[in-house]
C-alpha cells in the first residue's frame, strides 16, 4: 500500500484556452472531492538566438518565462475560484519540462489534469506530447481535458474500458470509485475485434464461440467489483469492434471514459497503449487513463 497522503488535484497550466479548460474542469472536481487544487507551471528556458538579435542569456530567458508563467497561473487561479468560490487553490512555478514536472507533482496528487493540446504542436494532428507523455508515466490518475471543460450532466454515466490486464484492472477499480463517489451508472464496454489476420481462415472460425468466451471474460472481470459496489448500476457492452471505436461511440453524453495506459498489446515501457492513444484525440468527454502504480490511492489526511 502506498502510504504517500493525497492532497490535491494537479493541473498543467500553459496559458492556452486548453489548459484553462482543464482548470476548470478540475476545479469542480477538487470542489466535488472537498480538496485544494494545484496549479502548476513549468518553465524550461531554451536558448534560441535569431540572426541580428543581441543575445540575452539563459538567466534573463529564464526570468523572462517565470514572469509569463506567473501571469498564466494568475489567469488560471481566476478561472478556478469563479468555478468553485470556495476552492483552496495554490500555484507554482517549477523548473522543468513539464511532463518531468507534473509527473514529479503526481505521487502526493489524487488527479492530474493536462488540456488536450497546449501551445505549440500541430493543430488538429497530433496528441499533445505533454499530454501523452504525463499519461503514461505519471504515478496518479491522468485525466485529459478536451472542450471546454464544462461540467457534464449530474447523471452522466463513467464508461470504462474492460480487459484483463493489469492495467485494465487498474482502470476498472478508478472507474467504479468514481461511479460510486458520484452516485452514477457505470457502463463496461468489452470490444474485440477479428482475432484472424489471414482472409482464408475466416470461414472456420467459430464466432459464437468466440463471442461466448468474450462475455465469460467480461462477467469475471466486473464480478469483485460489482460484489464491492453492489449500489452501482452497471451496463454491460460487448461488440464485436475496436475497443477505441466502441470507447469513443460511448464517449458520448458519458461524464467520463476510463481506460488503463496500457492493455494486453506488444506496447511496453513509459509508452501509452495504442487504445489510449487512440481514444484521447477523439473522444467528447474527459479521459481518465489509468496505471497500476496510481491504483493505491490513500484518502486525503483530514
Amino acid at each position: 500500500m502506498n502510504a504517500t497522503a493525497r492532497t490535491a488535484v494537479v493541473v498543467g497550466v500553459d496559458g492556452s484556452d486548453r489548459a484553462l479548460a482543464a482548470v476548470r474542469w478540475a476545479a469542480a472536481e477538487a470542489d466535488e472531492r472537498d480538496t485544494p487544487v494545484r496549479l502548476v507551471a513549468a518553465v524550461a528556458p531554451r536558448i534560441y538566438q535569431p540572426i541580428g538579435v543581441p543575445a540575452l542569456g539563459a538567466e534573463y530567458q529564464l526570468q523572462a518565462l517565470t514572469r509569463v508563467a506567473e501571469q498564466d497561473l494568475q489567469a488560471a487561479a481566476e478561472v478556478a475560484q469563479q468555478t468553485a468560490p470556495e476552492l483552496v487553490v495554490t500555484t507554482e512555478v517549477r523548473s522543468g519540462e513539464a511532463p518531468v514536472v507534473l509527473c514529479d507533482e503526481s505521487p502526493t496528487a489524487q488527479l492530474v489534469v493536462v488540456g488536450f493540446r497546449g501551445r505549440g504542436g500541430f493543430a488538429g494532428l497530433l496528441l499533445g506530447s505533454v499530454a501523452v507523455a504525463v499519461a503514461a508515466q505519471a504515478a496518479a490518475p491522468v485525466v485529459v481535458v478536451r472542450g471546454e471543460g464544462a461540467p457534464r450532466e449530474a447523471a452522466a454515466p463513467i464508461v470504462v474500458g474492460v480487459d484483463d490486464s493489469p492495467h485494465g484492472e487498474a482502470a476498472l477499480g478508478f472507474a467504479f470509485d468514481e461511479a460510486a463517489r458520484k452516485r452514477v451508472p457505470l457502463v463496461a464496454v468489452r470490444a474485440w475485434g477479428d482475432p484472424v489476420h489471414e482472409p482464408y481462415l475466416v470461414s472456420f472460425v467459430d464466432w459464437n464461440a468466440v463471442e461466448t468466451g468474450e462475455r465469460r471474460l467480461l462477467d469475471e472481470c466486473l464480478a469483485v467489483r460489482t460484489a464491492e459496489y453492489p449500489e452501482v448500476p452497471v451496463e454491460q457492452v460487448l461488440l464485436r469492434d475496436t475497443p477505441a471505436a466502441a470507447l469513443v461511440a460511448r464517449s458520448r453524453g458519458a461524464g467520463l471514459v476510463v481506460v488503463g495506459s496500457r492493455g494486453r498489446g506488444r506496447v511496453r515501457g513509459p509508452l501509452l497503449g495504442s487504445v489510449s492513444q487512440a481514444v484521447l484525440p477523439h473522444t467528447e468527454a474527459p479521459v481518465a487513463v489509468v496505471r497500476p502504480e496510481a491504483g493505491d490511492q490513500p484518502a486525503q489526511e483530514p
